[in-house]
């Protein structure tokens, strides 16, 4: 600087040096707080990494359940009716000589007050884009009969919240509810929606 008193003992380039560091004696409160509130953007951004859901309707509504649930989907066979079972239960089914219950959930997520008369002599044919999704669970694989299956959709975890208080149906089966653009997900847990 010019004009600077050097010291003795100091050299020129020694005393230039001692304005430009910090010295413990300065007033920096200002530049503390304005470092202290940059960390927050030096901290590097997270990417959200997707969860996949296979979506399928049921009734009007678009539902989903997590991709690494699904084991198959497979057209309506031709189901044996149980006598004097559960009411969701609306039959077996034989896949590959495996016998599979298969599941109404709509009486669960109260969207029909009786099951489809789908099962036994009296059965009529399901509708053409009627599927079964066979989900794998911990007593192992089961059938669920859904009206269609609109594909696999990608939700971030910011983009599914909690389901609220008021949803109608069994609140234990819906985990939650995923938003994509305008759609709107109902995401089921595939073990509380089989659950007696």
């Amino acid at each position: 600087m010019p004009g600077a008193a050097i010291l003795p003992g100091v050299s020129r380039f020694e005393a230039l040096l001692d304005a430009f560091f910090y010295r413990p004696d300065e007033d920096v409160g200002g530049l503390l707080d304005f470092a202290a509130g940059s960390d927050d953007l030096a901290r590097p951004l997270l990417e959200e990494e997707p969860v996949e859901y296979l979506a399928f309707r049921l009734e009007a509504e678009c539902y989903a359940v997590p991709i690494l649930a699904v084991r198959e989907i497979c057209k309506v066979p031709l189901l044996t009716e149980i006598p004097r079972a559960e009411p969701q239960l609306l039959g077996v089914m034989n896949l590959r000589g495996e016998l599979l219950p298969v599941y109404d959930v709509k009486l669960r997520l109260r969207l029909a007050d009786a099951p489809p008369l789908v099962a036994g002599p009296d059965a009529g044919l399901p509708p053409r884009a009627a599927r079964i999704l066979v989900l794998k669970t911990a007593d192992g694989p089961a059938g669920v009969w859904v009206d269609s299956v609109a594909g696999v959709v990608r939700l971030k975890p910011s983009m599914v919240e909690l389901s609220p208080a008021g949803l109608r149906g069994d609140r234990d089966c819906v985990a939650g509810l995923g938003r994509k653009g305008s759609q709107l997900y109902i995401l089921l847990d595939p073990e509380q929606a089989l659950a007696p």
